[in-house]
């Protein structure tokens, strides 16, 4: 059976991102990258994955695409939050599906691969790409991601999801919860228990006890794969991340 992908190229309601706003497009999805929209990019780095079958799209505006994507891409209206959306996305196409993300400019097939091949070895219900510290600063001198620093090594999300199979919908289920209170952060705190944050308030809260604790609360097995390569952590969110992006293809050999 072939595998599903979804990317999440909408934005959040009543929102308009500052990048798209700077650039006077609809959506951060169609800035271009060295002349070629990042959505586009994206996708030629699904296509050339053999493992993958159908891609669709979340995207409130399906026409702003045209001409940029192949006529053989599906759409799905966006629901209001990522995870309403990944779970729409579940209902319509179920699993295994991949979920990322039309900013993920730097997105490279081997990337892929690797985390579906990883992902399925941990024979998990949902796998989550991650890029370690020490691989991003190696790959990706000087750049400044979000870190999440937990007792066995700090690391950045890759914006890369595996849901590999029906179990799958308890996370989501979870994810929802967590997303209802992402502007509450103790909320958020008391979902996932008072254990979890004093263990990481002291610092001994490792990647093993997260994916336990989420796999209690969902009932699915949960795993953290780091990628071999720290740029699948860059993503573009700002000015910045796009300067980085664009000096890191350029800077690639031509294939």
């Amino acid at each position: 059976m072939g595998l599903n992908v979804l990317v999440l190229a909408g934005s959040r309601p009543g929102r308009i991102d500052p990048m798209a706003q700077a650039a006077g497009i609809s959506h951060k999805a169609l800035l271009p990258v060295c002349g070629i929209p990042m959505i586009q990019r994206v996708i030629r780095a699904l296509q050339s994955v053999e493992a993958i079958d159908r891609i669709s799209i979340c995207i409130e505006q399906p026409e702003v695409l045209t001409g940029i994507v192949p006529d053989t891409v599906t759409f799905i209206p966006p629901a209001p939050g990522p995870s309403a959306s990944v779970m729409k996305a579940l209902d319509l196409v179920g699993t295994p599906l991949l979920v990322t993300t039309a900013d993920h400019a730097l997105l490279k097939p081997e990337w892929i691969r690797s985390f579906i091949q990883a992902a399925q070895d941990s024979d998990c219900d949902v796998a989550a790409g991650i890029a370690m510290e020490d691989a991003i600063q190696r790959d990706v001198p000087g750049t400044k991601r979000t870190m999440i620093r937990l007792a066995d090594g700090a690391f950045s999300g890759c914006n890369m999801f595996l849901f590999r199979t029906p179990a799958a919908y308890g996370v989501i289920r979870l994810w929802q919860k967590l997303e209802a209170e992402r502007k509450h952060p103790l909320r958020m705190a008391r979902i996932l228990g008072p254990g979890i944050l004093l263990r990481f308030v002291l610092r001994r809260l490792t990647r093993a006890d997260v994916c336990r604790r989420i796999g209690q609360l969902s009932h699915a097995r949960v795993a953290m794969v780091p990628l071999p390569d720290g740029r699948a952590a860059v993503d573009v969110d700002k000015p910045a991340d796009l300067d980085l992006v664009v000096r890191l293809l350029s800077a690639a050999p031509a294939h």
